[in-house]
């Protein structure tokens, strides 16, 4: 489209975009701002190739316009992203990026937030790209860490006690997929100990998508952590609160939602995980309900790379204590219908014979062991009759229920 560009109108559309830019800002219109900083948005396609073919702009930002250097490295952004070039793209718009901030640092109000949002997103997303092409040449991807460095100077602009504060919130969210995407995770201790112990935060005031994605974050943290009961109160707050339109966004939460219910004793519909693509989960959770070793085995090898992706595979993998935990169930019941009288007594030799079955070669040593782990983890209550080999469950609750709040869509 912009080789039939004329160079008229190439200027005109530039002219009107300085105008625009310009009266966002002495209008303070944050909204019409916001639109206007973007490299990425498809609406300004046709800005992108005017600069293509009038090269002068820069001739007419310093003759009318504020912010000269916000606008000069802005387009100069533009032009490189339109071109395919991303790593110019990307320090290009970081100056922009850090000129802009020197300006909202003097402004009193909050009216720019909006553009600081925009600002943020695109630095993260135009340093992917940056990336990828660093990569391409077989050079050191760097743009991302970069971000994530001038993210930390706009979240440090936003955490004092005026209005600019609603923002910090949002910039967190976006710290919290850089520092996921370059697996520098523990950067995100001290982010999170400014927003949840500073006394001039109120997590409420904050917009609830940025609640919604903060506890989808720090719930994926508390997973990373094996602490399964504050990840499960974080995610279930974000799938509560998430617009039940975003299924997209309901996927990414259930992904690790699921496997913190299943490790307190929570099972998930089948129909849920049809009905949100989660299917991988479907023969785990069979195989927990039948204490069936050798499906969980098959189901995380099937989808070992995905699970090994999503950071759920250990997780996962520990579930095997509830599987050996149903099979000795299954045991007790079928013994209890033959002879209720000696339910409670199981010799470890049945259960040796059980995982055989199973594909899973064990002597009654080893078996010994699980049964001992299953007691000390409260799985089961009960003790061992060594000289017999026999494990003597208790008589009133011999299985515990694991405590959990079933997952609800």
């Amino acid at each position: 489209m912009s080789y039939y560009l004329s160079v008229g109108e190439a200027h005109r559309r530039i002219t009107e975009y300085l105008n625009r830019f310009s009266d966002a800002v002495q209008s303070q219109d944050g909204r019409s701002l916001k639109s206007l900083l973007s490299v990425s948005s498809p609406h300004l396609v046709s800005l992108a190739d005017a600069l293509l073919i009038f090269q002068d702009w820069g001739r007419l930002i310093k003759n009318s316009q504020q912010l000269n250097d916000v606008l000069q490295h802005h387009l100069r952004a533009l032009h490189s992203f339109r071109t395919g070039r991303f790593i110019d793209a990307y320090n290009a718009y970081e100056r922009s990026a850090n000129a802009f901030l020197l300006e909202f640092r003097n402004w009193e109000s909050a009216w720019a937030m909006e553009a600081v949002y925009a600002i943020a997103y695109e630095i993260r997303v135009l340093a992917e790209r940056a990336d990828r092409e660093l990569a391409s040449l077989g050079k050191t991807p760097e743009k991302l860490k970069g971000a994530g460095s001038f993210l930390m100077k706009v979240f440090s602009a936003l955490t004092g006690k005026g209005p600019k504060r609603v923002g910090a919130l949002y910039v967190t969210c976006q710290l919290f997929k850089v520092y996921f995407k370059l697996g520098t995770v523990h950067l995100c201790r001290s982010v999170i100990r400014s927003i949840e112990t500073a006394r001039f935060f109120d997590f409420e005031e904050f917009p609830k998508r940025d609640q919604v994605t903060y506890m989808y974050y720090t719930g994926r943290l508390e997973v990373y952590n094996e602490n399964f009961l504050v990840a499960d109160q974080k995610l279930t707050y974000a799938l509560k609160n998430c617009n039940p339109r975003s299924e997209a966004n309901i996927r990414m939460i259930l992904k690790y939602l699921i496997p913190v219910k299943l490790s307190v004793g929570i099972l998930p519909a089948t129909s849920l995980l049809q009905q949100y693509n989660l299917v991988e989960y479907i023969n785990v959770v069979q195989a927990l309900k039948s204490g069936d070793l050798r499906l969980l085995r098959h189901a995380l090898q099937e989808h070992e790379d995905r699970f090994l992706r999503s950071g759920v595979y250990l997780v996962l993998e520990k579930l095997e204590l509830q599987v050996y935990q149903r099979l000795l169930k299954k045991i007790y019941i079928i013994q209890k219908t033959k002879d209720p009288s000696k339910a409670h007594q199981i010799k470890l030799e049945v259960l040796v014979k059980a995982l055989k079955w199973l594909e899973k070669d064990m002597d009654v040593d080893e078996v010994e062991c699980i049964v001992a782990i299953l007691i000390y983890k409260n799985l089961i209550k009960g003790y061992f009759a060594h000289k017999s080999k026999v494990v003597v469950l208790s008589k009133h609750d011999p299985f515990p229920k694991l405590s959990g709040k079933p997952v609800n869509s």
